[in-house]
Order: C-alpha cells, then sequence, then structure tokens
C-alpha cells in the first residue's frame, strides 16, 4: 500500500521558554519536503519527539499539519502509548482529525508478551477506520515485535504496513516473508540500509534524514527502482556518513540543528533534557552541510 520515501518530519519550536510549537516553521517545511517529492509526511514520531510534546499539543499539531499539506500527500500520525486506551484514545482522535493513517509504537517499559503485543495493536485497529502500520524499534521499547505477531496482524484489515526500525536485516526480512500475499508494506525505519532493506522486499522508507538530505534518499529511491547499482553503492554511502554523524548527539539535537543551519526551516531546539549543540559542534554541522551542497 505504501511506497517511496515518507518523512518523518522533526517538531519545529521556538526558543522560548518552553519551547512553543512553531507553526510557520512547521509549513515551511512540510511545502519544502512535498515540493522535493517525499510520498508522505510523518508526524509525532521518535524524531518529531512525541515522547516531550503534551497530548492538547499533540491534538492542535496534527490538526494544523493536516491542513498545512491539504491532501497533497498522505499524512500519517504517531498515536501509540505504554496503555492501550490512551492509544485508542488519541487514535481516534487523530482519524476524527483526518488523519490518513496512524503509526503505533509498541507499549515501552513494560514489555509485554507476544500474546500482550498482538491483542495491544488488535485493539488499536479495532477502534479506527483508517489504516494502521506498526512500529518496530527494539533499542527504545525493549521488545521486538516477532514475525509471527505480525503474520497475526496482518490478517486484520486496516493494519497495511510496519516501519522497522531494528536495524536488523534477518528481522526486517521475517517481516517481508510474514506478509507476502497481504496487504501489508514493509517500510525500513533505518536511513542506513535502506537499499539493503529494498533488496529483500520493503516498498519504501520512513527516512528521518530526509528532513536535511531529501534530495539525495529521493534520489537513492529513484535508483533503486532502476537498477543503477553504482548509483546506489554512492548515495548509500551518502547517507550512512550522515546517519553516523546525526548519533554524535542526543536525537534529534543533530538533525534539527542541521535543518536550521541548510535553511530549511528554523525548526529551533530539542525539548529539554536533550540540549542544542554546542557552538564546536556547529562549526562541524556546517562543514558537513557544505559536503552535501546544503550550505
Amino acid at each position: 500500500m505504501f511506497e517511496g520515501i515518507i518523512t518523518p518530519i522533526v517538531t519545529p519550536f521556538y526558543r522560548d521558554e518552553g519551547h512553543t510549537i512553531n507553526y510557520e516553521a512547521t509549513e515551511r517545511l512540510i511545502n519544502y519536503l512535498i515540493d522535493k517529492g517525499v510520498s508522505g509526511i510523518f508526524i509525532l514520531g521518535s524524531n518529531g519527539e512525541f515522547y516531550v510534546i503534551d497530548e492538547h499539543e499533540k491534538i492542535e499539531f496534527t490538526e494544523k499539519v493536516v491542513k498545512f499539506v491539504n491532501h497533497r500527500v498522505p499524512v500519517f500520525a504517531g498515536s501509540g502509548a505504554c496503555s492501550t486506551y490512551a492509544a485508542m484514545r488519541m487514535s481516534r482522535k487523530m482519524e476524527s482529525l483526518g488523519i490518513d493513517a496512524i503509526s503505533v509504537i509498541s507499549p515501552y517499559f513494560a514489555s509485554p508478551t507476544e500474546d500482550e503485543l498482538y491483542q495491544y495493536y488488535k485493539d488499536i485497529a479495532g477502534s479506527v477506520a483508517i489504516p494502521v502500520v506498526l512500529y518496530n524499534i527494539p533499542r527504545m521499547t525493549g521488545v521486538n515485535i516477532s514475525a509471527g505477531v505480525v503474520s497475526r496482524l496482518s490478517k486484520i484489515k486496516n493494519v497495511v504496513g510496519i516501519k522497522d526500525s531494528s536495524r536488523n536485516l534477518d528481522n526486517l526480512k521475517g517481516y517481508v516473508d510474514a506478509t507476502r500475499g497481504t496487504q501489508m508494506s514493509v517500510l525500513v525505519g533505518s536511513d542506513s540500509i535502506i537499499s539493503e532493506g529494498y533488496r529483500l522486499g520493503a516498498t519504501g522508507a520512513i527516512a528521518s534524514l530526509s528532513n536535511a538530505i531529501a534530495d539525495i534518499i529521493l534520489n537513492l529511491f529513484k535508483a533503486l527502482k532502476s537498477g543503477d547499482e553504482q548509483k546506489i553503492e554512492f548515495l548509500q554511502k551518502e547517507i550512512k556518513d550522515f546517519s553516523d554523524f546525526n548519533k554524535l548527539g542526543t536525537m534529534p539535537s543533530i538533525l534539527k540543528r542541521s535543518v536550521e543551519l541548510a535553511g530549511i526551516a528554523p525548526v529551533g531546539p530539542a525539548r529539554r533534557p536533550a540540549s542544542e549543540p554546542s557552538k564546536e559542534m556547529d562549526e562541524k554541522i556546517k562543514i558537513m552541510l557544505k559536503r552535501y551542497g546544503l550550505l
């Protein structure tokens, strides 16, 4: 169902007390990415700092983004929570606001069993009519969605995809095998292995670095579709180098500063406890951006 490069946008904040949401920057970032040719806008994901945004802010942000996008591309929104009931409530609210699909992260801290994880996703999918995309990021949640659970969930008609950020190609291949012949798409959630994931059967990627290096990631996908192996190898290495650099700060501080310094949009800092990059780090970011023709 889903194909191409979907951008999980950073949430723009002002540099004021409380880091309130900057909607002017949000609209600017969205327009930039849609003009570049992304296949979707994804809000309130990991790099969108869902974990430090209050529920009322999430609802207002979702409403604004739906208006800004105005049906140009599909809008995905993160609605998962540790509590099944909280996730159901947020999913229903987002559906009412016009979201095209929800993305649901596994409960974190609780480490549910496979049956509990299956029931969590089944309950959420049953609470809405819109498409549901599972979100697997075990290094953050402490639990990996098994291929067996994915196979069971694929029998639910509005469970239409899974974003795999495990960074494990065997795990991703397990999802591809488990969903073959179903309505589900497998999407790569780790930018540094987009090409490997595509070769295994993934239909696209939810690529956080496309906030900053959209052209490179979009060109990689075009090269994958055309089979240009030399270009694929070069572009994937460029993405991996940026990905490695991005890990020098607390998520998503380096990425947000890169978007700002590249002049894409004034997305501001990450919310505390993440701190802004130092002046020394700013200089390193500028060197990296020059390498990519963004400064």
